[in-house]
């Protein structure tokens, strides 16, 4: 029986599905070329280096001083964070990657339960804790996608599946029942 109060659950459940949204991506990132982050399939579409740079982006506006000032931080310049990367080096990416989501998961670990109904502002919009971290939660998903399919489509034969492979769901199945 789970003896913890529901906002610390709520608190440890969008640490866990957080991390999840993270390690989907890690392990997308192993199986593509380093040059593949700079890869889209159109002038129109993003690359997954151009989605990190974003989604980190959003990370160090957001959670920066989350509880005392708009998450919508002055020194953001959202409109450079969709620019095409033009160089390859594949380490910066990968460093304001995690540069994020340290960003993000000290701030979550600095919360408490009595935070969850105070009010922060995100472009001057009002919202409680509960509402600011599920907007993120979202959005985060919303690019994890994006990234886990553009590996998805480079890997193309060789990707090792990031969850059940397709045709073994029952063999997935039967062995949670072992």
């Amino acid at each position: 029986m789970n003896t913890e109060s529901p906002e610390k659950n709520y608190l440890e459940s969008c640490k866990k599905e957080f991390f999840k949204l993270k390690q989907l991506c890690d392990k997308s990132f192993v199986q593509i070329k380093d040059e593949d982050f700079f890869w889209s399939p159109d002038e129109e579409s993003n690359s997954i280096a151009v989605i990190i740079k974003h989604v980190s982006g959003n990370m160090i506006s957001r959670w920066t001083d989350f509880l005392n000032s708009d998450g919508e931080k002055e020194y953001r310049n959202r409109d450079e964070e969709f620019e095409n990367v033009f160089y390859t080096d594949k380490d910066d990416i990968i460093t304001r990657w995690e540069r994020g989501w340290k960003c993000l998961f000290d701030t979550l670990d600095s919360l408490n339960e009595s935070d969850l109904t105070k009010t922060v502002y995100i472009r001057k919009e009002k919202h409680t804790v509960i509402e600011a971290v599920n907007r993120q939660l979202a959005h985060y998903g919303y690019h994890a996608g994006q990234i886990v399919y553009i590996a998805k489509h480079l890997g193309s034969r060789n990707w090792k599946s990031l969850s059940i492979p397709r045709g073994k769901s029952g063999e997935f199945n039967d062995s949670l029942m072992k």
